[in-house]
This record gives C-alpha cells, structure tokens and sequence, in this order.
C-alpha cells in the first residue's frame, strides 16, 4: 500500500513560495498571481500504518513550522505538481527513506517526493505554461500526475548483455565518422581511427562499452587533450607575447626539457625548473596525488606536528549551465573529493562564478538557456545547500557579471583541506590487492559526464544532456569524510580515487596498471543498468580504495559503523590489462599501455592575438560616472549572496566574509585554522585568487599576468609569507577546436601565468 502525505511551512515562513511568486510577478510579468502555494508531497509504500504515522511529525515534517495536510486544498487554485525523472537522484525522499529505516530498524521503504503548485489569481492556460516552463527544467524534472499511485515500484527491463559492433574493424573513414557522430562520442575521427587499428591488432570487434569507456578516458576533461596538444609553431602579432614565450623556452632549455611543447608544458615549467632549483622541498609528491599537496608543520598547544596541506579548484560550467542546483553542488562536491581522496579532512570553500545580468528580463533568454536570474540563483542554492549540509566553510564567495557570460556560465569552487602526514600511506598496488567501492550507490546521473563537458553544444544540449548531469548526496560525502579521518581507516588505503569524471573505468582504472572488475558487485541505486552504465556513470559521493587482501574485513568493519556501504569489486593483477566483467562475461579488455597513449597525437599552429586595450572609458562629469559605478553590479557588496554560505561551520573561521566595526567590509582572502579533531591548531591556511573578465577579453596574457599578481597581492596584505605561496591555474576559453587564433588566447594566459610565477618567484601548478 502506497501512504501519502502534504507538508506546507505555516503562515510566516513560507519564504519559498513568496520568493517565486516575486520572480513570477516582476521577471515574468504575470500580474493576474495574486498567492502561491508550495506543497511537498511524499509517497511511501513498504511500510506499516503505524510507522507511517509516527513518521509524519519526525521525518516528513516539524511541528512548530509545517502543517500536514491529507490532500491537496480544493479552493480554486490552478494546480499542478513537478517530479524528478526516473533514474534522477532525489536527495528528500533519499533522506526521509534512510531516517524511516534508522527508526524501524528495519529495510528502507520506498519514497518519492513531488512539489505541488497552487496557484490564485485570474490566470490563462499561457500564464499557467509559462509558469510551468520557469520552474520545471527538462533536464531534470517533469510534470507529475496528481493522482495517488497504486505503486511506487517501477518495473526494468534487465539487460543481459551488451553489443559487440560487428563489422567495426572493416568501417571505412565515411563509417567511422558518422559513428562518432551518431554515438555522440567526444573523440575525433583521427581518435577512432586510432581505436580501429588497436582492435584490428587485436584481431577483434570492439564492445560498445570499450568504445564508450576510451572515449571518457581520452576525453578533454579526463587527460587534456586540448593542453597535451603538440604545438608546432608559435606566430606572434605582438614583441610582449614573443619575449614572454621566449622566457619560456629558454627555462626549457635551462632545465634541459625535450619534450614537445604543450600549454601543459607552459603550465608545469615553473614548478619543474623550482625543482631543480631546490626550491620545492615543500611539495609532497607521488603517483596518486589528486590535489595539490604541500608539507606543513601544524602548531599544537605544545608541540609541532608535521602535517599534508591539500587544495584543489574545480569548474563545473557545463552541468551549472544546464542544470544550476545538481551542477553547482556537485561543482563543490568533486572539488571536496579530490583533497578527500588524499585522505585529507576538507574544512574550507571557496566560490567564485560568472555570470550573465540576472536582471535581464526572461523574455530576453537566449534560446536553448535557461535564464540568467534561474541560474545565478538556483546555482547558489546548489552550491550552498552542499556545503552547509556537508559542513563547509564557505569563507569567500564572489561573482562576476560579463555579458561574455551568457552564452555559457563560469563556476569555480575550491577548497582546502589537511591530514597528518603519518596517516597517509602511499603504496603501488600489487598483485593480489583488492579494491573496494565505498559510499553512494550507482545511477544513471552522470552517464557521459566527462564526455559531455568535452563536447560543442547546441541549441538542443538542455534537453538531450540530462544524463550528464551528477546528483549531489552531501550527507553521504559527509560520512566518507569522517571515516578518511579516522586515522586506522586512513592507513589501511594504499591508494585511492574519487568517483569524478569516467565513473568505475576512470576512477578503479586509474588505481593500477592491471585490473579485473566485476561490474556486477557494483551496489545500484536501482535495475536496468547496463554494463556500459555501471562502468561510464559518475554517480557521486564514491570513492575506491585499494587495501590488502587481509586488511577487507576490517576496513569493511571501519566502514560499515559510518553507515557507509563498502563493496569488493576488483582485483589488482600483475597483468597490465583493464578487463571488465559484466554478467559473467569480458566486455572489456584493454591494454594499459594503449588507454595510457590518449589517443591521436594532436598537432597545432598558434597565433595568438596582439593584446587590445583595456581601458574603461571614463566620462567627463563626475556624478554620472559615480552613477554608472555605482551601478555596475560588479561593485555590488554581494553580501547577501554570501550569505546563503554559512562561514563558521567547524569554528575555525578567522576572518569572517565582511568585517570592520559595521560587518559591511569584504575581505581580501579567507582565512581558516586547520581543522583537527581532538586539539586546536594555531595554525592558519589563506586563499585568494584573482582575475578580471573584462582584461581578459582583451588581452589573457595581461589578464593571466595580473591574476597572479592581484592573488598573491592578496595573501600577502593578509599577513601570508611570501616563501609560502602556492598557485593553482583555471583556464576558462572557448572550445579552440583547431583555430589558431581561439587556441592562441590559451597559450597568451598561459604565458602570463608563466611569466607572472617566475617574475614572483613563486610555486606554480596546474590541476
């Protein structure tokens, strides 16, 4: 039997439904909306009464601020209810299901949530649409039926194998390129030629899921394709552009560096020549390292300790643009899982986005977008909504606005985090080794991910992307984070990976040169996956941890009393082979060496663009230029956007977002203590960053000179030793396919970057 359940904030709290009925009235221009109503609807099916009713004032609702009703008010209201599409993850009936089952001590129940619209006033069936279009994205919601469901079980086909491409080996070029085109792969033509002849060598057709599992791993975003891109030729319209590279090609030279040059090159060379300067003693190195990671020593009431301080930047522009709230989360989400993965405690956040006017009315939304205002907002409340939950200080939080920024959003977060150094135990895995699946279950969200924010988009990208977009599940990525802190679970890994962009094939591939995987013991959120999508999908709050065959059980054990689900699905072998196992048969077998080869090696010439000005025009009366100033939103306080974070989660704050004796100045970097458990550090750790889009527009190489230049400006006036700087590099441009003009812009930022690293003498890192 299926329960159901309305709950709705009393009279004087309902700030979400007044908050869409503003934008409703005055972005959308429907004056007839006289009230609004938000419901959340919750139906349950596996329980008993009893329990049912129990759970109504302790799980679906609180007393003192929700009323319950039984169904839905009939009083004239135009009405209707949005749902997530299947497959889609929805954290609220996650979260009332496992809260049932800690009070039944019993299995989970199914639930499913819904938002229920009531809307008042003299209203058309085109206001009602036009509403329905503003608060329903397609690629994530739908409308949802009103009537009470007989069942909340859905019914899957089981797929019991997955297509070898007959006759692949045999495609002419024609061929291969409308595969690609009609696989919706990121690779090109030269790519799958390449994939051709590794098979036709092999003697065989390849699987669908060889094919789609390359793809992710030779997929811009997984190995950089475009920053591993050999450059042949440089042309300059500038002499400040040539003296800069020629700077770096005579540290090339001093360093004795032959390999081809790269922009990835031209990002790492500074770190590299440090190195052989003797001048980053302080980096802590190895094979397993996802964020960046430094050596610190942590004072301690009376003693020093020697700890890893890690940190990591993160963009997550396609799945935001697309999907503001799950993009946004998950773009704080994947920043947090890679200092995690270093089996770091990540204790502070950053965020920094750009955007489009989000007071541009809705009518002027560019086709194919969501608009400016959905985005900005609903991003924020992604973004915060994960960090609080997860318990994040969120101690700086900025955005820009730049018209450059319609056509696709910017969002970066970065975070920071810190271990002691004798809890982490780096080891190459060997022979015999088990790998075990910690965390979250597996989906569909997130099938083609990596893939996708790799790929040129089209006015249809909104609505055929919705797979690629990550679901968000803090609380779950809160467990892992007190489990990595336990120091016996931490120094039982030999090595571990998040669960980001490739899924199972990237995440389990990554950890070992040989690897055989039973796609089967993968925990699924629900049936119908396939093993394509057991191996591509990017469900989040996962991680895989290589331990010892007789280290299992008690890492199981550590996992298990987080409520943490801990699964063995692989097995480190000496051969160096990805294979995978689904349904009791090989579908994929791949060499290391060829998946390690990235594909076609890529060629390009380059010319980047002599810089343009980038002079504001400054007009001759005073008070109307004070007036523009004074109204450009980039001179805003933002502090009510700052606000949506909270800054002092974990009571190490020290300087809160807006200081001074009125609480109304911005701080220039944030500033947190490291985080331990059992004892205060006196300890602090700093970050700023910098950057300017309208310098950037005209010049990356002044705009990627001055970022450094303004972050480390920052620190510095903060109270940071100089000797004590870090960078980490963003690059936002579009796509440069092969234009040397558009990939010209990357390689003028990352000659600024350089330039600005060694003029500033200070430690330089891409990640």
């Amino acid at each position: 039997m299926v329960y159901r359940i309305y709950v709705e904030k009393k009279q004087g709290l309902q700030t979400e439904a007044d908050g869409l009925r503003a934008d409703l009235v005055n972005l959308l221009g429907i004056k007839g909306l006289t009230g609004l109503r938000l419901l959340n609807r919750y139906d349950v099916e596996h329980i008993d009464k009893e329990l049912f009713e129990n759970c109504k004032t302790t799980v679906f609702s609180e007393p003192q601020l929700d009323d319950l009703l039984t169904e839905i008010p009939q009083d004239g209201a135009k009405v209707f209810a949005v749902e997530f599409l299947p497959g889609q993850f929805d954290q609220r009936a996650n979260s009332a299901a496992e809260c049932i089952q800690i009070i039944s001590k019993q299995d989970r129940p199914l639930v499913k949530s819904a938002k229920v619209y009531l809307l008042y006033g003299d209203l058309s069936d085109a206001d009602v649409e036009a509403i329905k279009k503003y608060v329903i994205n397609p690629v994530e919601s739908r409308e949802a039926a009103l009537a009470e469901a007989d069942t909340l079980e859905m019914v899957y086909d089981i797929p019991t194998s997955v297509a070898t491409l007959d006759g692949f080996c045999e495609m002419d070029e024609a061929a291969l390129a409308q595969f690609v085109a009609d696989q919706g792969l990121a690779m090109d033509l030269d790519d799958i030629k390449v994939c051709q002849a590794y098979f036709q060598s092999e003697h065989r057709d390849p699987t669908i899921t060889e094919i789609k599992m390359i793809d992710t791993y030779w997929s811009d975003h997984c190995r950089h394709t475009t920053f591993l891109t050999t450059i042949d030729s440089v042309k300059f319209e500038d002499a400040l552009l040539q003296s800069a590279y020629d700077e770096y090609l005579k540290t090339r030279e001093a360093i004795g560096r032959t390999k081809p040059i790269n922009l990835m090159d031209m990002g790492t060379i500074v770190a590299k020549f440090l190195k052989q300067q003797g001048k980053l003693d302080k980096l802590d190195e190895s094979e397993e390292i996802n964020a960046c990671t430094v050596k610190i020593d942590v004072e301690v009431e009376d003693r020093v300790e020697k700890w890893l301080l890690l940190f990591k930047n993160e963009t997550h522009n396609h799945p935001t643009e697309i999907e503001p709230f799950g993009g946004a989360a998950t773009c704080v989400g994947g920043a947090i899982r890679d200092p995690l993965s270093g089996r770091s405690y990540v204790y502070a956040a950053m965020r920094v986005t750009g955007a489009g006017n989000p007071l541009t009315p809705v009518s002027e939304t560019l086709q194919g977008k969501l608009p400016q205002r959905k985005i900005v907002t609903t991003a924020a409340a992604g973004y915060s909504s994960y960090g609080n939950q997860i318990g994040l200080a969120t101690g700086q939080v900025d955005e820009i606005y730049h018209d450059g920024y319609v056509a696709k959003r910017m969002e970066i977060g970065a975070v920071i985090g810190a271990a002691p150094a004798e809890n982490v135990r780096r080891e190459r895995p060997e022979d015999g080794d088990i790998v075990i699946l910690l965390g979250g279950r597996t989906g569909r969200d997130g099938c083609g991910g990596a893939t996708g924010s790799s790929k040129s988009h089209t006015l249809e990208s909104l609505e055929n992307c919705g797979a690629e977009v990550q679901k968000g599940n803090a609380p779950e990525e809160r467990k892992l984070q007190r489990l990595f802190r336990n120091a016996e679970a931490s120094r039982l890994i030999k090595r571990c990976n998040d669960f980001g962009a490739g899924g199972v094939s990237v995440a389990i591939g990554e950890l070992a040169d040989g690897l055989e995987i039973n796609l089967n013991a993968v925990p699924k959120k629900y049936e119908g996956l396939d093993g394509t999508e057991l191996a591509i999908s990017e469900s989040q709050e996962r991680m895989a941890v290589v331990v010892a065959a007789e280290d299992v059980e008690r890492f199981k054990e550590l996992a298990y009393a987080e409520n943490l689900e801990a699964t063995v699905v692989a097995e480190v072998k000496a051969n160096p082979y990805l294979v995978m196992y689904w349904n009791d048969k090989k579908i994929v077998n791949i060499s290391r060496e060829f998946l390690n080869s990235n594909g076609a090696e890529k060629h390009i010439d380059i010319t980047p663009a002599a810089p343009e000005s980038y002079d504001k025009e400054i007009k001759d009366d005073f008070k109307d230029a004070y007036m523009d100033l004074a109204g450009d939103l980039n001179v805003c306080s933002k502090r009510g956007l700052s606000e949506r974070f909270d800054s002092t989660i974990g009571a190490g704050t020290v300087l809160m977002p807006f200081g001074g004796k009125n609480q109304r100045t911005p701080i220039q970097a944030m500033v947190n203590k490291v985080s331990m458990e059992k004892a205060d550090a006196k300890t602090c750790s700093l970050m700023a960053w910098g950057y300017n889009p309208f310098i950037a527009e005209k010049s990356p190489y002044h705009s990627a000179y001055l970022a450094v230049v303004e972050s480390v400006a920052k620190l510095i006036a903060t109270g940071a030793k100089f000797e004590d700087v870090y960078l980490s590099f963003q690059e936002y441009f579009e796509k440069p396919m092969k234009d040397p003009k558009t990939l010209g812009q990357t390689h003028g930022s990352s000659a600024g970057c350089v330039y600005g690293s060694e003029r500033s003498g200070n430690r330089c890192h891409r990640w």
